[in-house]
C-alpha cells in the first residue's frame, strides 16, 4: 500500500518542474526577440547618424560656394557700377565738346553739307534710274489708249482657270490651266485645234510634280512659272517639254493677303511684256496696295521691286504692258470690268494715272487677265469663257 502511494506523490513535483521548463524557454525567446530588435533599431540609428553627417557635409559645402558666389557677384557689381559711372563723365565730356563746337560753327557750312547730300542724293537717284532701264532695255514707246473689241474663243471649265500662248517668236501652242488647284497641263498645238468641240480629246496633258495655287501662272520660253499649292510665296519654274522643275524661288513679302480683292484665290500674279517676267502682289504693309517686282526668270531671282498706290480693293486683275501695270477693277457683284489705275515704273512724272478704259460689251467678272507682248492682245478668263481682247495703243 505504501508503495503504490510513492508514485503518486511524484507526479505534483514532476509537473511543477516541467511547467517551470516551459516558462524558461518563453523567456529565453523573448529576450532573444528583443536582442534582436535592439540591433536592429541601433543599426537604424547608425545609418540615420550617417546620413545626417553626410547633410551636414553637403550643406556646409553647398553655403560656403553660394557665400562664394554672392562675394563674386557684389564684386562684379561694384565693377560695373565703376564703369557705368566712367562712361557717363565721359558722355558729359563729349557733349560739352559738341555744343562747343556747334556754338562756333558757321550755319553757311550747315548749308553747304545738306546742299551736297541733297546733289548726292539727285545723283543717286539718277543713276538709279539709269541703272533700271538698262535693265529694263526700255525700248517701250507706246501706252495703252482704249480696249477695242472682244473674242470668245471658247467656253470650257468653271468659274477659275487661266489660257495663255508662250509669247516667243515661233511659239503657237494653247495652254489650258483649268481650276485654282490643280497639277495638269493641257496643250494644244495651235488656237483652231483649242476651239474644236472635241478638244480635250486632242490635248496633250502634262501632269505636275507639284500643283498649282490661284490663277496667276505665265508661260514664257518654254517654262510655266507658278505659284506653288500650300505654300507662302514659293514660285515654282517647270520646265514643260521635259516635265521637270528647272528651279525655284521664295518672293519676299507675297503670299499673305491676295493680290485683288475680288480675286481671293490668287495671292501671287506673274505676269509677261515686253521687258520679261514681273511678279504682283498686296502686302499689308503697304495698306492693301499692289507691289511690282521684277524678277529674272534665268536666275530666278528679284531684281527689283515698287510699291504703287493702286489699291488691291475692288481689284479682279492685272496685267503688265511695256513697264506698265494695269489694274482692272469691277464691283463684287460682277459688272463692267475697268482700268482705273495704270503705274509706268520708269516714269516717275506720269507713274500713276486714272485713264477709266472699259472693257467692251460685256457683263461679269475675270479670273485672269494676261498681256501678250507678242500679239498685243489679252488673254482672259471670265467665267469660264476664254476671251481675246485686242488693245488699241498710242505713242508715249
Amino acid at each position: 500500500m505504501v508503495a503504490l502511494q510513492v508514485p503518486f506523490l511524484l507526479i505534483p513535483s514532476l509537473m511543477s518542474t516541467m511547467g517551470a521548463a516551459q516558462y524558461m524557454m518563453q523567456d529565453a525567446a523573448l529576450l532573444r526577440y528583443i536582442d534582436q530588435r535592439f540591433l536592429s533599431l541601433e543599426k537604424r540609428l547608425e545609418k540615420c547618424n550617417q546620413d545626417m553627417l553626410e547633410y551636414v557635409a553637403e550643406f556646409r559645402e553647398f553655403s560656403t560656394m553660394v557665400l562664394s558666389r554672392l562675394a563674386g557677384v557684389n564684386t562684379d557689381k561694384a565693377e560695373v557700377k565703376r564703369e557705368v559711372e566712367n562712361l557717363l563723365t565721359r558722355i558729359e565730356h563729349a557733349q560739352r565738346d559738341i555744343d562747343y563746337l556747334g556754338s562756333v560753327t558757321d550755319s553757311n557750312a550747315c548749308v553747304e553739307v545738306h546742299e551736297d547730300l541733297l546733289k548726292e542724293q539727285l545723283l543717286e537717284e539718277a543713276e538709279e534710274k539709269k541703272r533700271l532701264k538698262v535693265m529694263l532695255n526700255a525700248s517701250c514707246d507706246h501706252m495703252l489708249a482704249g480696249i477695242r473689241s472682244l473674242k470668245v474663243v471658247k467656253k470650257t471649265g468653271g468659274k477659275h482657270g487661266s489660257w495663255m500662248k508662250d509669247p516667243g517668236k515661233k511659239h503657237t501652242k494653247i495652254y489650258l490651266l483649268s481650276g485654282s488647284v490643280n497639277n495638269v497641263i493641257l496643250e494644244f498645238a495651235n488656237i483652231m485645234t483649242f476651239m474644236e468641240n472635241n478638244q480635250t480629246l486632242k490635248a496633250r496633258r502634262v501632269p505636275l510634280p507639284l500643283p498649282w495655287e490661284g490663277t496667276g501662272h505665265v508661260i514664257y520660253q518654254g517654262f510655266l512659272f507658278y505659284h506653288r499649292y500650300s505654300s507662302l510665296n514659293e514660285i515654282v519654274k517647270f520646265n514643260i517639254q521635259r516635265r521637270s522643275v528647272a528651279d525655284q524661288m521664295l518672293l519676299p513679302g507675297a503670299g499673305r493677303i491676295p493680290a485683288y480683292q475680288l480675286s481671293p484665290q490668287t495671292k501671287i500674279d506673274l505676269a509677261v511684256d515686253e521687258q520679261g517676267l514681273w511678279a504682283l502682289h498686296a502686302e499689308p504693309e503697304s495698306g492693301g496696295n499692289i507691289v511690282i517686282t521684277k524678277i529674272n526668270p534665268a536666275a530666278m531671282a528679284v531684281e527689283h521691286s515698287w510699291d504703287t498706290p493702286c489699291s488691291s480693293k475692288d481689284a479682279e486683275a492685272a496685267f503688265m504692258a511695256c513697264n506698265t501695270l494695269h489694274v482692272v477693277y469691277n464691283s463684287p457683284s460682277g459688272g463692267s470690268s475697268r482700268i482705273q489705275c495704270v503705274y509706268d515704273v520708269l516714269d516717275a512724272l506720269n507713274a500713276y494715272r486714272n485713264p477709266g478704259l472699259h472693257f467692251p460689251k460685256r457683263q461679269g467678272s475675270h479670273s485672269t487677265i494676261h498681256y501678250n507682248p507678242k500679239e498685243k492682245q489679252l488673254f482672259a478668263w471670265g467665267d469660264g469663257s476664254q476671251i481675246i481682247y485686242k488693245l488699241h495703243t498710242k505713242q508715249k
